[in-house]
């Protein structure tokens, strides 16, 4: 009302110049016109768009004078009805989970801790001293018995060949893909984008074009393939997916994202034998829609995705890279600062997605802890607890879960379905924080209402959180890759395995 208060009817000095019908019209055409340019632009968040409806009706009072107000009214009632059509039919801007399928390996594909500690020795690929490195490593990496290796690593020697890696990739891709398809009873013809992703393994053609050309998708899908994302990749492709499904309506998205093991390291350089030890054989299809007809059918609704990347800083650029030892054998090396430099990362991922989930007497309180931070108080760690009903951190290792956990003030149960991932499925990469949610279904512990928050870590360094909201029944009915054996777990992991 303060707005339109602002107007100051009067009559025009001297006699109309232009007849009236045409200066309604004009009007009436201006209104339109710069309505609609202000309900654009205050949606882009471009400009204010009150100053904007004040300079408007300063405009109006100077071509409408006072004795033709019922004209103004007729307008004003035309543009309420055009504004009203225009919300109304709006594209939906929603973002909907309607499934997701993990790959569940088979059980001939096992690596008991034990065979991988005998299968290097045999294999004549490491010396005795990387050997045992990698079995120190292993019985604290919190990885248990039931963890796999493609079949070109369970060959002696060790087959790393393109063919072998080849072999990995499809065998993932097409199981997921057309488990998720076959549950969800799609079409791939229905399918207009589709995102890959493998940080390691880079074919020509890509990982999106062998799936197409594998199920048959349409022409004019649109089609991606992400490289060098590292465990980030899933949600950087969801990333992705939001983005093109904001601009074209009523379409479906299939994501598949995976790490290839077969590109593995045969050197003996420390710092990269560690991927050798915790990444293991794995892989996520997801199928997403912005189509309102597909909301009851969907089981999350995406809330937010928060994407942040240190790479300016030396340190977290140079924590994970490809890059060749001193015997010119090709490997990925981690940096010991790995959990310093994620926990920067999630510190930076945090600051931009507390205000968007936290409650507010959360936010005063840690915006009160900075003020007394300059007189030496603690900064007060916000709840998460009362923005999240589960969290699916990154299965990166033991000691990535164990930090995050404390620093987020997490209980055993909270990151319980992070570390059974780990003990059963190793490091799968990216699609780590798809098996903890398919732990948590199985559990039948994710209800309706539930909020979720998934953390991903990659290389770069990268820290990405997404925040679903369960918005169906699931119940602890699901087939998925932990139905087969839930009620065995959790399981106590001792500190030190036994090898």
């Amino acid at each position: 009302m303060e707005i339109f208060l602002k107007i100051r009817m009067r009559p025009l000095a001297g006699k109309s110049q232009t007849p009236l019908k045409l200066r309604f019209i004009c009007c009436s055409s201006l209104m339109i016109l710069s309505t609609l340019s202000i309900t654009v632009i205050s949606m882009k968040n471009v400009v204010d768009p009150y100053s904007l409806l004040i300079h408007l009706l300063d405009l109006i009072q100077t071509s409408i004078p006072f004795k033709h107000l019922h004209l103004l009214a007729a307008a004003a009632t035309t543009l309420i009805l055009l504004a009203g059509f225009y919300f109304t039919h709006r594209p939906n801007e929603y973002i909907y989970l309607i499934g997701f399928s993990c790959y569940r390996p088979p059980d001939w594909s096992r690596v008991p801790l034990s065979s991988y500690i005998e299968h290097a020795n045999i294999s004549c690929v490491f010396n005795d001293q990387s050997i045992k490195f990698q079995k120190k490593l292993l019985e604290r990496s919190g990885l248990g018995n039931e963890t796999c290796f493609p079949v070109g690593i369970h060959q002696i020697p060790p087959d790393f060949s393109l063919q072998s890696g080849m072999l990995e990739v499809k065998t993932v891709m097409f199981t997921t893909v057309q488990d998720l398809l076959t549950k969800l009873n799609i079409n791939p013809t229905t399918i207009d984008i589709l995102i890959t992703s493998c940080g390691l393994f880079c074919t020509t053609p890509s990982m999106a074009t062998i799936v197409i050309n594998k199920f048959g998708f349409r022409s004019d899908v649109r089609s991606f393939h992400l490289a060098g994302m590292g465990c980030s990749a899933s949600l950087k492709s969801i990333d992705l997916a939001r983005d093109l499904l904001r601009v074209h309506k009523n379409s479906l998205a299939l994501v598949i994202s995976m790490e290839a093991t077969t590109a593995g390291y045969q050197g003996n350089k420390k710092s990269m034998l560690v991927t050798n030890c915790l990444f293991r054989k794995g892989g996520v299809a997801i199928l997403l829609s912005n189509h309102k007809g597909d909301k009851p059918r969907a089981r999350y609704l995406l809330q937010h995705l928060v994407c942040t990347h240190t790479g300016s800083n030396d340190t977290a650029y140079n924590c994970v890279t490809q890059e060749l030892d001193d015997e010119g054998i090709v490997g990925v090396s981690l940096s010991k600062d790995i959990v310093q430099v994620a926990g920067d990362a999630l510190k930076a991922n945090m600051k931009l997605l507390g205000p968007l989930v936290l409650p507010y007497t959360q936010l005063l309180r840690y915006g009160w802890s900075l003020i007394r931070s300059k007189f030496g108080a603690p900064i007060y760690v916000p709840d998460f607890h009362k923005a999240f009903d589960h969290f699916c951190i990154h299965a990166g290792g033991k000691a990535v879960i164990d930090a995050i956990g404390n620093g987020l003030g997490l209980d055993a149960e909270n990151v319980e379905a992070s570390r059974m991932t780990l003990y059963r499925f190793g490091n799968t990469s990216a699609a780590s924080i798809w098996y903890s949610l398919c732990y948590m279904e199985a559990k039948g512990r994710v209800k309706k209402g539930d909020r979720v928050w998934q953390i991903s870590l990659g290389s770069g360094f990268k820290c990405n959180s997404a925040v679903w909201k369960c918005v169906s029944d699931l119940g602890p009915c699901i087939q998925n890759a932990w139905s087969d054996r839930t009620h065995k777990y959790p399981v106590e992991v001792p500190n030190v395995m036994d090898t």
